[in-house]
């Protein structure tokens, strides 16, 4: 089968492709020695620059295995020096000089000497000034110190929000110690935990909330602010200045716990260092001002409240915060907000995407920042505010990275590295990846954590020496998250690579609620996950097996058992009982082969089909919210699934669909559906 062809001379014509008939592909042939090829791609899915990159890449792994034939390919690096400089170094250039090294409380401090009469702090019909602030933070500041707080000491907070907790906050930074914010709201067995964890020399709190502390350790103090008895008041309002107390920016300014796969939460321990960054940062980023109103609606134990409180202050602004009943409603939350001058303001992703479906305006808004979980919806197009999204662990000082959502982005990112921070995305054998591939992210710069308290195994684990710094005792912290370079230098946010995931804005362990449901009456294995895309509010599906079938506990009894021990958020809204827990072939949990909830894992009553006209109707708009088969009239919203931004999303469904107006009061008071409807 040979072709022969006499007296002719055949030469290659080159073929030039107008049509690519695959996404990619290569064609290669040997001439003299030389291997050359054409890569043709498909134009509607990738741009000449990104396949010049891929070839590039390519030919660094060719490289790379000839150059080292007996190491595994995927040990091999993929980049070119100039991408490996432009991911590791271009993408970080966020040094900014600090002017000093004061302590956050200093930053404060001078504000207060500089305009002691400017309003500070606006809450629940009740105003300070700074002046007043600063001297009334003092006072209990010389009592904190008397009591024996020093630099590293640990005080609690169990307040509601308000004015107490803000100079409660102050007075403890300037004793020299960390506060300990500790959320009220959550059980009493979980407070006890963290006030057993963080070994605290004082607790501050209130006379109303002092009977949920239960019994505390024999030496412990506990002050009431609000008590009858104040020996603070006797002390100086002076200043004391941090080298009388002996304390740096390398000293602890607070430490806040995030949730812990090994049951418990853990304590996140974060210096002066850190905060004072993130405060220049956002000052500098955001245009903040003496003559500007900022507002704080983050919950106590979420760090998002650290960076909504303490910017304002240092810069001399303005801060206002709701009342803790208005804090606790969303639909109340966002009226009161609406309401409030404000120019620079927070909130959570979920609140914020609710009024952006609204489409309410602001009428003095000028920068919206939202975090705490994945955006999905842009604002409208006539908003009147530039909205910025931001991303960071508690282990990072709140945020790491920073940037305004336009219209035209093709992607919803999470923005840049912010001032004095470094990001790295790194592949599993720690190397950094391409632009446009995803790898974990890994945290560097001023503000990452000293690490857990009391968890030097885990801080070890997370919290790694800086190997591109180039910079002796620089850190890095692991994430967990996943994300990607996009060819601009900004980063798009790809999920977790753990067991970690963010339900309503909180950042959990399934790990931990997963012990929780093991410590229940006859629970024998346990298995959570999070069920919802990126388009849908995730809930959380609980999969348990029985040491005994013949005392088998309902989805009702494990899920009183669970409200007593986990915050509301932690709580599982569906309770699924297997014969046994499927294990992939490796003896790993295979969470692909678990199945989808029936109706008898919900939380309900007796079914009893609703009745036609608006049961029905309204029994239709909960299956589509809650995602459940059937609704019967006597069953309760929040047992199957629903919770305070679910309702709000009920209560727009309702006023759309069936044209009635539902107070969110009225909701949270009749939630069976025979009652709403």
């Amino acid at each position: 089968n040979v072709l022969r062809l006499p007296a002719l001379t055949l030469s290659p014509l080159a073929n030039e492709a107008t049509t690519a008939q695959f996404d990619l592909s290569l064609s290669l042939s040997e001439d003299n020695g030389t291997v050359q090829g054409v890569l043709i791609y498909a134009t509607a899915l990738f741009d000449e620059s990104t396949v010049r990159r891929y070839l590039g890449y390519w030919q660094a792994l060719l490289r790379g295995m000839a150059d080292r034939p007996l190491q595994s390919v995927q040990s091999l690096p993929m980049l070119a020096e100039a991408e490996r400089r432009q991911v590791l170094v271009e993408f970080n250039q966020t040094r900014a000089d600090s002017p000093d090294e004061a302590c956050l409380h200093a930053l404060f401090e001078a504000q207060a000497a500089r305009d002691q009469d400017a309003v500070a702090l606006c809450c629940d019909g009740q105003t300070l000034r700074y002046g007043e602030l600063n001297a009334r933070a003092n006072q209990l500041a010389h009592w904190l110190y008397e009591l024996g707080v020093r630099p590293d000491s640990r005080v609690a907070l169990v307040l509601e929000r308000g004015v107490d907790l803000i100079v409660a906050m102050l007075a403890t930074l300037k004793a020299g110690g960390a506060y300990v914010p500790l959320d009220p709201g959550v059980p009493p067995e979980r407070l006890r935990y963290m006030l057993d964890d963080s070994d605290p020399t004082v607790v501050l709190t209130s006379r109303a909330l002092r009977g949920q502390l239960g019994a505390l350790p024999a030496g412990l103090r506990t002050i009431e602010l609000d008590g009858d008895s104040r020996p603070w008041t006797q002390c100086p309002a002076v200043n004391s200045s941090p080298a009388q107390l002996g304390l740096t920016q390398n000293h602890l300014a607070y430490v806040i716990y995030t949730s812990g796969s090994s049951g418990q939460p853990k304590g996140v321990m974060v210096t002066h260092r850190g905060v004072v960054n993130l405060v220049r940062w956002h000052c500098d980023a955001f245009v903040l001002r003496e003559s500007h109103c900022a507002s704080s609606v983050a919950g106590l134990g979420f760090d998002a409240a650290v960076w909504e409180i303490w910017p304002p202050l240092c810069v001399g602004a303005r801060l206002v915060m709701p009342s803790p009943a208005e804090s606790r409603d969303p639909d109340r939350l966002l009226a009161w907000w609406m309401s409030q001058p404000i120019d620079v303001g927070f909130l959570p992703t979920p609140v914020a995407e609710l009024a952006f479906a609204r489409e309410l305006h602001h009428p003095t808004l000028r920068t919206l920042l939202v975090g705490g979980d994945r955006l999905n919806r842009r604002p409208p197009d006539n908003a009147g505010f530039t909205l910025v999204n931001n991303y960071g662990p508690t282990e990072n000082s709140v945020v790491a990275t920073s940037g305004a959502v336009c219209a035209d982005d093709q992607v919803l990112h999470i923005g840049r590295p912010i001032a004095n921070t470094a990001l790295y995305i790194l592949d599993p054998q720690g190397e950094p990846v391409p632009v446009g591939v995803c790898g974990e992210l890994y945290i560097g710069g001023a503000q990452v954590a000293r690490g857990y308290l009391n968890r030097p195994e885990l801080s070890a684990e997370r919290f790694l020496d800086d190997p591109f710094a180039g910079e002796p005792g620089a850190r890095l912290y692991r994430t967990g998250d996943l994300g990607r370079w996009l060819t601009d230098g900004r980063v798009e946010f790809m999920g977790r690579n753990d067991s970690q995931v963010k339900i309503r804005g909180f950042r959990i362990e399934l790990g931990e609620i997963e012990s929780a449901l093991l410590a229940c009456d006859g629970v024998c294995e346990s298995v959570v996950v999070a069920q919802g895309d990126a388009t849908q509010e995730k809930r959380l599906i609980a999969y348990y097996t029985v040491h005994d079938t013949t005392q088998i506990p309902g989805a009702e009894a494990l899920k009183a058992q669970l409200d007593a021990r986990l915050p509301a958020y932690m709580v599982p809204a569906a309770y699924v009982r297997l014969a046994r827990i499927p294990l992939t072939a490796n003896g790993k949990v295979d969470r692909k082969a678990l199945p989808e909830p029936d109706d008898t894992a919900f939380v309900r009553q007796r079914y009893e089909a609703p009745l036609a006209g608006d049961e029905t109707a309204l029994a239709a708009i909960w299956q589509a919210l809650l995602g459940v088969e059937t609704v019967g009239r006597q069953d309760d919203f929040f047992a199957l699934g629903g919770h305070s931004l679910l309702a709000v999303q009920l209560i727009s469904r309702i006023r759309s669909e069936l044209n009635c107006e539902l107070p969110l009061a009225e909701l949270f008071a009749r939630p069976a559906l025979k009652d709403m409807a």
